[in-house]
């Protein structure tokens, strides 16, 4: 009997053994061989927006590392999600997601229903974070935040606001609740157009890429107040950050990242982040990023995922502060 339980173990370890195995040669030519036809970069913004940009920038590069040519595909609207479904329902590790996280970290409150789960955005890498900034008409002669904060104070419904859908609007809202404002929001089809009113004050503050916002203000029509990120950016060294300036509620990161299908193993992510990481960190590539207001951060699946999970978790912050609750 002894004999019968041993011989049935050991035929149980050898078949588990070979189960393992061939789960091992199953995954390692995928990723060994990735990519074995071209591979398309999805972007959820149109043509020379700063992600379109990165995302031109990494693509023009990859093909000397993986042999195969690597296409950028435009997909705007409805704040990200004709971007991230085509993404989703492509169900192909050939077709990957090249998306700021603020384009789906606020989807939870915003929609009742979604065409896809937070599972199915796998993180693979970290490129840079856009350069998110505050700005105001020059001819207000404001130097801080906090003369725009008493200037509201004493104005109340009579200014206006520019912003970004998704995450930006999201975050500005916090900041007009926590300061006791009444600021009345303009909704635009194209936000680029929205810095031109600024610098001519029919708008009284803009929230954005610092991309949109550059040309009025190097054309001295817009001030730029602060800078959303948690460090100053290179570009701008003498503009304060939120916290700096007294406001912290105006903290966002402008992270972009790339994404691809959950069913793409690990090994193949960390091998496609290593790739982009690398190119990333080129001085020319900086160099080009910081030319289009964005700040080379570049890092692997594991950073990806602990920056998007950070940004939920504020997210949620400010959704609990301003009374809204997940709708899924």
């Amino acid at each position: 009997m002894r004999k019968m339980v041993a011989a049935a173990t050991a035929l149980c370890s050898f078949v588990a053994l070979v189960l393992f195995a061939t789960s091992l040669r199953a995954q390692a030519p995928q990723t060994q061989t990735w990519p074995q036809r071209p591979v398309k970069f999805i972007v959820p913004f149109g043509p020379g927006a700063a992600v379109d940009i990165g995302a031109r920038l990494v693509a023009d590069r990859l093909p000397a590392r993986w042999g195969k040519p690597v296409i950028v595909e435009n997909r705007p609207g409805s704040d990200g999600l004709v971007a991230i479904q085509a993404f989703v329902s492509a169900d192909d590790d050939h077709v990957l997601l090249f998306s700021p996280s603020s384009s789906f970290t606020v989807h939870p409150f915003q929609y009742e229903k979604l065409p896809y789960t937070p599972a199915d955005l796998a993180p693979i890498a970290r490129l840079s974070n856009t350069v998110l900034a505050v700005g105001v008409p020059e001819s207000m002669q404001l130097a801080s935040v906090k003369d725009f904060v008493e200037r509201a104070r004493a104005e109340p419904g009579k200014f206006n606001a520019a912003l970004v859908p998704g995450l930006t609007e999201f975050t500005f809202d916090y900041f007009v609740k926590t300061a006791g404002l009444a600021v009345t929001k303009v909704p635009y089809r194209n936000i680029v157009q929205a810095a031109t009113d600024v610098g001519e004050a029919r708008v009284q503050i803009m929230m954005s890429s610092y991309a949109i916002l550059q040309p009025q203000a190097q054309a001295g029509r817009i001030k730029v107040l602060a800078v959303n990120g948690r460090t100053r950016a290179p570009i701008l060294p003498d503009v304060p950050t939120a916290a700096e300036a007294g406001f912290p509620s105006l903290e966002m990161e402008g992270l972009v990242g790339l994404f691809g299908p959950p069913s793409m193993p690990l090994e193949l992510r960390q091998r496609i982040g290593a790739d982009i990481a690398a190119i990333a960190a080129d001085p020319e590539i900086g160099a080009r990023l910081a030319a289009t207001a964005q700040i080379a951060n570049p890092g692997g699946p594991s950073e990806l995922a602990a920056a998007v999970e950070d940004q939920r978790a504020h997210v949620a912050h400010i959704a609990k502060t301003l009374g809204i609750t997940p709708k899924q």
